[in-house]
């Protein structure tokens, strides 16, 4: 009688544990797995590890198919930044940008990746240019590049592969880098999101 309790309330306590684990939300890095397991919740900037956490939430998560964007002020590593919205875009994931959700810089890369991508109210989404340094260590802003010059191509060819025309990827790339400069954001009024299609719906 009494082991046969002892093994009941052990079955109890494994599924009462089992059912706490399910119930949370799976962090990885910067991304949540909500309970409906279709849909991720992204907030913090995207940094190196970004790629290989999401690599791993997908290949436990496969049925995932939106992201909601909390918040993503932006990337700490470009090239990580474009492979990973380059997969989130293959995937055909769609991308929501929650109320009172902020994106700036890289992160307004990052949700151009989304299927569909959405917003919700009282949300900010900002551009700057990119900067960075020679090979000598000289300072340079995309702006130091004539139109058209080989460092534009990156992100210009990247809003073409997540659907962007030539002249689309163009018009929007060279907005942003005009918008403001590096070391500062420009914050998109309602008519430039739209004159510059940053939204599916």
């Amino acid at each position: 009688m009494n082991k046969f309790i002892l093994v009941l309330s052990l079955t109890c306590i494994l599924f009462i544990s089992c059912n706490k684990v399910e119930s949370e939300n799976p962090k990885f890095g910067i991304f949540s797995v909500l309970i409906d397991r279709t849909t991720i919740e992204m907030d913090g900037v995207i940094n190196s590890k970004s790629l290989k956490n999401f690599n791993k939430l997908y290949s436990l998560y496969p049925k995932v198919q939106k992201i909601d964007i909390k918040n993503c002020d932006g990337s700490m590593d470009d090239e990580v930044n474009l492979l990973l919205s380059s997969k989130v875009h293959d995937l055909k994931i769609n991308i929501h940008l929650l109320d009172n959700g902020i994106i700036a810089s890289g992160g307004v890369d990052f949700f151009l990746a989304g299927i569909e991508r959405t917003k919700g109210s009282n949300t900010k989404i900002g551009v700057h240019s990119w900067a960075g340094t020679d090979k000598d260590g000289k300072e340079l802003s995309a702006k130091d590049f004539p139109a058209g010059h080989q460092n534009h191509l990156p992100y210009i060819n990247y809003y073409k592969t997540v659907g962007f025309t030539q002249e689309n990827a163009e018009a929007f790339y060279y907005f942003t880098i005009n918008a403001a400069p590096a070391n500062s954001i420009h914050w998109m009024t309602d008519k430039e999101i739209s004159q510059y299609k940053l939204l599916t719906d």
